[in-house]
Order: C-alpha cells, then sequence, then structure tokens
C-alpha cells in the first residue's frame, strides 16, 4: 500500500489506499459510505448479488485499523444501505464477528440520509450514533458536503469518482479524494457503491486511488479525445510524499 500525507486545516493526514483518511495526532480513522447490507437488500427483492461483499469491505477495514493502530473510527455517513440489510441475518453475522475482533475501537456515525431510513445499528455492534454536524476541532464531520464557515468539513455522501483518459481513448473511472481550501470529499469505502462523477473546482485537488495506490491528478483533467497520458492521464505525487505506514507506521 502506498498512502499519501497531506496538511489541511494544520493537521496532518494521511490518504489511505483502503479509501480511508488517517488522523494521527487523534488516533482517529475516517471513512464515508460503506453501505453494509447493500448486497443482501438486492438479494431481499430477488436480484441474485453474489456474497462476499461485507466480508471483502471488513477485510479493507482491518487492514486499515491494523496498518494505522487507530483507537476511534468516524463513520460519515451511510453505514448501512437499508433496513433489510440491517436485519439481514448474514450480515449481522458478519459484522458482530468483526465488531467482536476489533473491540478496543471507539465507533461513532455521523447518520448519513441511508442511516434515517435503515435506523442506528443493533446496540450490540457498540457504535455511537450522532446527527450531523459533529465538531472535532478543527475538523467538521458530516455526511453532506456543507460550506458553512464553521470548521474544516470533512464528507462523504458524493461518492466522488474521476474518469481519466489513456491511450486509444481507455477510459477508466476511479474513487478519488477532493481535497480543497475549506472542506474535502471522503470516498465510498463500500464496494458496491457505484461513483458519482465529481469536476473539481479552483483551488481542489483530487487524488484517484488505483491498485494500492493513491496518486495525485493534474487538474483539470483533460477529457478530450487528444488526451495523452504515458499511463492514466498525468497522475504524479506532485508536492505531496507517500507515507510510511506499511513500515511501520449511491447516495
Amino acid at each position: 500500500m502506498t498512502d499519501l500525507m497531506l496538511r489541511i486545516a494544520g493537521e496532518e493526514v494521511y490518504l489511505l489506499a483502503e479509501r480511508a483518511l488517517w488522523w494521527p495526532n487523534a488516533s482517529t480513522l475516517v471513512v464515508a459510505d460503506l453501505h453494509w447490507g447493500k448486497a443482501s437488500t438486492f438479494r431481499a427483492v430477488g436480484i441474485p448479488i453474489p456474497i462476499g461483499t461485507t466480508s471483502d469491505d471488513l477485510a479493507r477495514l482491518d487492514s486499515a485499523l491494523t496498518r494505522t493502530g487507530a483507537r476511534r473510527m468516524v463513520v460519515l455517513g451511510d453505514l448501512f444501505h437499508a433496513k433489510a440489510g440491517r436485519v439481514a441475518s448474514h450480515t449481522l453475522a458478519e459484522l458482530r464477528r468483526w465488531r467482536s475482533l476489533a473491540a478496543p475501537v471507539e465507533i461513532l456515525l455521523v447518520r448519513g440520509n441511508h442511516d434515517r431510513h435503515s435506523g442506528d445499528p443493533p446496540s450490540d455492534l457498540r457504535i455511537n450514533c450522532v446527527n450531523a454536524p459533529a465538531f472535532v476541532p478543527p475538523f467538521v464531520f458530516r455526511h453532506e458536503p456543507a460550506d458553512r464557515g464553521d470548521g474544516y468539513g470533512l464528507a462523504g455522501h458524493v461518492h466522488p469518482g474521476i474518469t481519466l483518459m489513456g491511450r486509444g481513448l481507455q477510459r477508466e473511472t476511479l474513487p478519488c479524494f477532493v481535497i480543497g481550501p475549506l472542506g474535502a470529499l471522503i470516498p465510498a469505502f463500500g464496494s458496491f457503491t457505484g461513483l458519482g462523477l465529481v469536476e473539481p473546482g479552483p483551488g481542489d485537488r483530487a487524488f484517484v486511488v488505483v491498485e494500492g495506490e493513491v496518486l495525485e491528478v493534474s487538474l483539470p483533467v483533460d477529457l478530450g479525445p487528444n488526451a495523452y497520458p504515458a499511463e492514466l492521464h498525468e497522475v504524479s505525487h506532485a508536492e505531496s510524499r507517500g507515507s510510511g505506514l506499511d513500515h511501520g507506521v449511491e447516495h
């Protein structure tokens, strides 16, 4: 895994290849849009979706928690996809097993739009739930992005993705972090969520997650037919540097 360190709002943070943000000073891992139970919700209405998305996502979550040693995890909304997924026995069994192994980690859910419909998680998962915004200076945790001048915002909801082009009009849409002057968008953690295309604005920086790496994309992204990158557009580490975490450290 190759992560990337940035300084935002005066704090050192790492953008992790697991699609999470690590805030070392607060020992806090930030994730968004897990949409647990989405596959179970689809199966409940007769759509044949393979079993395994939840276990794959939990393995990736374990990777991020183990590599960082986080004592707290903040979920920026949409923990469960729908009520059918929240009560699905197979999904709950996996989550309870995972929670028993991740017992020391404090989990805070900042409710999102799906959480309002699915309801809070079962109490034995030991997840504290609050409405947005949640203030942990200098950051403001919320599900939906909003520029309200009350602190540097960290949000999800959008499932941000950027489409890059390569030779022969090859196109690839990748999950991304968007880091702006007043707030940041965190990619959807869930693997069965889809992506919402974003167009970073002036002053924004975009970082794609691809094959276990976090890479900065030069902006603006050229989506024209003559776009020519050697690989995926013009991807570089720019002014940021990779971390050493591997060496010790749907709307």
